[in-house]
């Protein structure tokens, strides 16, 4: 059984962002030919031919406006792919985008990154390990190779 649950992006922020993305821009629909886009409304891999949009999303700061805490610098927006239309949402069963070394960044209440780890795999012990520390609020999963937003886990 997971203990840890991956938090897909809501669906009111997801509207939110097929409208204006946190960059200020207008979403803009592409036909996904090849597939594999990971996708954070439903935390898979596109499949050819599904309409996708590649959107700038600040995970922490939509946490922060949540919350009240005020990560200052580490405030950052990044391109995240998601459903260019409504989805089902995801299959909360396990770890997603577990298959590939992974990032597990942890931040403090006030929103202050207080270290990160690489791991070789997704699992309950990497989100044990990293809120081990009373002082991490909430965990932001990144792909290696590119340092993109994946998802967050926040304590149980």
């Amino acid at each position: 059984m997971t203990t840890y649950t991956a938090r897909p992006i809501t669906p009111g922020i997801l509207k939110e962002l097929r409208s204006t993305d946190d960059s200020g821009r207008e979403m803009v629909p592409l036909t996904d030919d090849e597939g594999g886009a990971p996708l954070r409304c439903c935390l898979r891999r596109s499949a050819p031919g599904e309409l996708i949009a590649l959107v700038s999303y600040a995970p922490l700061r939509r946490w922060a406006a949540e919350t009240g805490a005020e990560p200052g610098a580490y405030d950052e927006q990044g391109p995240v792919f998601i459903h260019a239309g409504e989805c089902p949402g995801p299959d909360l069963d396990g770890h997603p985008f577990a298959g590939a070394h992974r990032t597990v960044r942890r931040y403090s209440a006030d929103g202050r990154i207080l270290g990160g780890q690489l791991v070789d795999a997704l699992d309950d012990g990497a989100f044990r390990n990293a809120f081990d520390d009373p002082a991490v609020a909430l965990v932001h999963v990144r792909a290696v190779e590119y340092g993109c937003f994946l998802y967050e886990v926040r304590r149980p």
